[in-house]
C-alpha cells in the first residue's frame, strides 16, 4: 500500500523526553530514510536523586539511527530544550542545528564550554525561513511568546501529512518580547494540520496566563519600598525578566551584582546580541559588594529552584565567598517552583528567613512571576485555530497530558484521535491518518558532572536503596588452606537510623549466627563465592527479621595462609 505521492513507509513521531515530565524535551520525526529532531533538553533532578546534576534522554535509539539523522531544530533557548546538546553531539553526529538567534548564541557558548572539538554547523532561522530536508521534510516556523526572546513553533510537512508543534508558548497580548503569530497559526490551520503537539504545562489553570507586563509594576514597587539590599533570584534564561530587573536598577539608581555562572554567561550573551541593555556603570563585581551602600545595591542570582550548588543556596547556607545575609536584606523569588522542586525551594526560603532575611515569593498578593506557559483558554484558542485531525499533548506530567487531551475532546476532537503517550511510544502518520505504532528504546540517563556516559536508572535505584536501607559491611579473616576462621566476623553498618544498644544486640546475634554457619560451611571444600553468598544470606536474613530492612551486604574476605 502507498499514499497518493507514492510513499509506502509511514512517518513515525515519538518523544525521547518531555512526556510524563517537565523537562528534557526531545521529539523525533522519522521517515524511511530521514530523521529530524526537535529540541534536545535536560531535566533537573528531584531532590531525592542523590549525586546527579542533570537528567538527559537515553540516546541509544539515535545511535542506532545515526545514518538517518539530518538536522536538529531548536524552538528556543531554555535549558530544558537546549541543555542536552553537548551530550547529544558527543554521542551522535548531527549535520546541522537550526536555531533562533539567541538560542544559537547560547548553543555556541555551550559547545565551547564543553570543549567539543568537532565542527558543528549552526544555522539561524526566523519566521520567514523555510528548510527542505532532502525530498522528505519541509520545515517552517512561527513566532510564539514565551519567557525568552526568539521562541518559535514549528510546522513540518511530510510525505504523509502535516505536523505542527507549538514549542513552549503563551498568548500574551501585551508582551515584552515579540508577539505570537496568530495569523500564521490560523493560516496553517486553514491549510490543514494532521497532528498537533502542544505545551501542557499550565493546563490545570483556567483562564489566561498573566502577561509578563503584570510583573513590572510589582518589581518597581519592591525597588521603591525596599530600604536595604535586594537579592533577586530567577531563571538565568528568563531574559525578559532579567531586562525588567536591569531597568529597575537604572531607574532606582541601584548597582547590580550578578552571581551564578549561568546567570553571568546568559546576561553577557544577551547583552552582546542586544536583548538586554544595561550601562556598564551599573554593573559591579561581587568583590565590591562590601563597598556599596545597602540601599544602592541589587544582586541578581541563580537558585530560584533551590538547586543545592546554585548561588542562592550557597548564600542561604553561609557558604558564598562574597555575600552573607544581613538583617534588613530582602530576597525575592521571581519564579514559581517547577514540579518536583517545591520542597527544595521551601527549604531555602526557611533557611533565608531563619537568618534574618525578608523573603518574598510569588503569590496572589505579590505578582513576582508570570509563567511563560499557556493556561486553558490559550490552549483552547490554539486548538481552535489549528483544528487538527489528531492531537498529542506534550511537555507535561502525565496528569497534565491527560487533562490536555480531555480539553481537546471537549472542543470536538474524537477521543480516539487524541494520544496520551509516554517517552518511546510511537505514532505512525500514513496518508493523513495517525495510529499507534510500537515503541523505541528510551530511558533516563543521570549525569554527574560532565561525564557523557551518565548513570542508568538501575544505578539510581541502587543509590535509592542504599539511602533507604543502608549498608552492612562484613569483614572476615580465614585460612583457605586449613578451611578455618582466624577471627570472629566483624560487622560495620552505615545508613541505619537505629544506632543504639538494640542495633548492637542485633549485630552481635547476626555475627554469632554467621560464625556458626561458616564453621559448618568450611567443613567441606568451598569457594570464595560460597563464603560470600553465606555471608549475604545469613546477615541479610538476621537483619531483616529484626529490623524489616534489606540493606546491601558487602563481604570483605582476607585470606591469611600460615
Amino acid at each position: 500500500m502507498e499514499n497518493s505521492l507514492g510513499f509506502t513507509y509511514p512517518v513515525r513521531i515519538y518523544a525521547l523526553g518531555g512526556l510524563g515530565e517537565v523537562g528534557k524535551n526531545m521529539y523525533c520525526i522519522e521517515s524511511e530514510s530521514d530523521l529530524i529532531i526537535i529540541d534536545a533538553g535536560v531535566m533537573f533532578p528531584e531532590e531525592s536523586i542523590y549525586g546527579v546534576n542533570y537528567v538527559i534522554p537515553d540516546y541509544t535509539h539515535l545511535k542506532n539511527m545515526r545514518n538517518k539523522i539530518r538536522a536538529l531544530f531548536i524552538t528556543h533557548g531554555h535549558e530544558d530544550h537546549i541543555g542536552g546538546i553537548p551530550y547529544l553531539l558527543q554521542n551522535v553526529f548531527v549535520p546541522v542545528i537550526y536555531a533562533p538567534k539567541l538560542a544559537a548564541a547560547l548553543i555556541r557558548h555551550k559547545i565551547s564550554e564543553n570543549n567539543i572539538k568537532d565542527k558543528v554547523t549552526i544555522v539561524e532561522y526566523d519566521e520567514s525561513t523555510e528548510v527542505n530536508i532532502r525530498d522528505c521534510f519541509k520545515v517552517q516556523f512561527f513566532h510564539v511568546t514565551h519567557s525568552i526572546p526568539d521562541s518559535y513553533g514549528i510546522c513540518v510537512d511530510t510525505p504523509q501529512g502535516r505536523i505542527v508543534t507549538t514549542g513552549d508558548f503563551k498568548v500574551d497580548l501585551t508582551p515584552v518580547v515579540q508577539e505570537i503569530s496568530l495569523n500564521k497559526i490560523a493560516r496553517l490551520g486553514e491549510e490543514g494540520v494532521d497532528l498537533f503537539l502542544s505545551d501542557s504545562t499550565n493546563v490545570e489553570r483556567e483562564g489566561f496566563t498573566p502577561s509578563e507586563r503584570t510583573v513590572i509594576s510589582s518589581i518597581n514597587e519592591i525597588f521603591s519600598k525596599t530600604p536595604g539590599r535586594l537579592i533577586i533570584s530567577t531563571f538565568s534564561s528568563n531574559v525578559s525578566r532579567v531586562q525588567q530587573i536591569v531597568e529597575a536598577c537604572v531607574t532606582y539608581k541601584r548597582k547590580l551584582v550578578i552571581l551564578g555562572r549561568s546567570m553571568e554567561s546568559t546576561i553577557n550573551i544577551a547583552r552582546e546580541y542586544g536583548y538586554i541593555k544595561i550601562p556598564d556603570s551599573t554593573i559591579v563585581s561581587a568583590e565590591n559588594i562590601k563597598n556599596i551602600k545597602s540601599n544602592e545595591l541589587c544582586i541578581i542570582c541563580t537558585g530560584s529552584q533551590g538547586e543545592p550548588l546554585a548561588a542562592l543556596s550557597r548564600i542561604a547556607s553561609g557558604g558564598h565567598a562574597f555575600l552573607s545575609i544581613m538583617p534588613g536584606d530582602t530576597v525575592v523569588f521571581s519564579s514559581s517552583p517547577i514540579p518536583g522542586n517545591t520542597a527544595s525551594v521551601n527549604r531555602i526560603v526557611n533557611q533565608l528567613a531563619r537568618i534574618g532575611a525578608n523573603v518574598l515569593t510569588n503569590s496572589i498578593l505579590t505578582n513576582l512571576h508570570a509563567s511563560g506557559h499557556p493556561s486553558k483558554q490559550e490552549l483552547r484558542l490554539l486548538l481552535k485555530l489549528i483544528h487538527p485531525k489528531y492531537f498529542m499533548p506534550v511537555h507535561g506530567e502525565y496528569r497534565m497530558l491527560r487533562m490536555h487531551a480531555e480539553l481537546a475532546q471537549e472542543l470536538g476532537i474524537p477521543k480516539e484521535n487524541t494520544f496520551v503517550l509516554e517517552n518511546g511510544n510511537v505514532l505512525n502518520l500514513f496518508n493523513h491518518v495517525v495510529t499507534r505504532g510500537g515503541e523505541v528504546v528510551t530511558d533516563d540517563i543521570f549525569l554527574d558532572g560532565k561525564d557523557i556516559n551518565g548513570l542508568s536508572t538501575a544505578v539510581i535505584k541502587d543509590r535509592e536503596l542504599l539511602s533507604d536501607e543502608g549498608v552492612v559491611g562484613v569483614m572476615l579473616t580465614i585460612d583457605s588452606r586449613k578451611n578455618i576462621l582466624l577471627a570472629k566476623p566483624k560487622i560495620v553498618t552505615t545508613g541505619f537510623s537505629t544506632i543504639d544498644s538494640r542495633l548492637q544486640r542485633i549485630l552481635d546475634r547476626a555475627s554469632l549466627r554467621l560464625e556458626e554457619d561458616l564453621h559448618a560451611l568450611l567443613k567441606n571444600k568451598v569457594t570464595f563465592g560460597d563464603i560470600k553468598n553465606t555471608i549475604r544470606n545469613t546477615i541479610g536474613k538476621e537483619i531483616y527479621q529484626n529490623t524489616r530492612r534489606t540493606p546491601m551486604v558487602i563481604p570483605l574476605i582476607m585470606n591469611k595462609v600460615n
